[in-house]
C-alpha cells in the first residue's frame, strides 16, 4: 500500500500523526501533515487506513 498526503488539502489536525505517529510527520511551522514514506508497511497499513478515515479534510490518500 502507498500513501500520500495532498498539501493543499491539509489543514494541520495532526489526527494522522496521533493514529500513526511512524507513518506521518508534521511540519514544525504551520503543523501540516506528509507522510515519512510513499510506501506503507505491512505492520502500519491498518493504522494508516484509520488515519485516512479520520482525516476530516480527507486529505490523505491510499493507493
Amino acid at each position: 500500500m502507498k500513501v500520500r498526503v495532498d498539501p493543499e488539502r491539509c489543514q494541520g489536525h495532526t489526527l494522522c500523526a496521533m493514529i500513526a505517529p511512524k507513518a506521518f510527520q508534521l511540519d514544525d511551522i504551520d503543523g501540516h501533515s506528509s507522510a515519512v514514506s510513499e510506501d506503507v508497511p505491512a505492520d502500519q497499513e491498518e493504522q494508516v487506513r484509520e488515519a485516512a478515515h479520520s482525516c476530516p479534510e480527507r486529505a490523505i490518500q491510499l493507493l
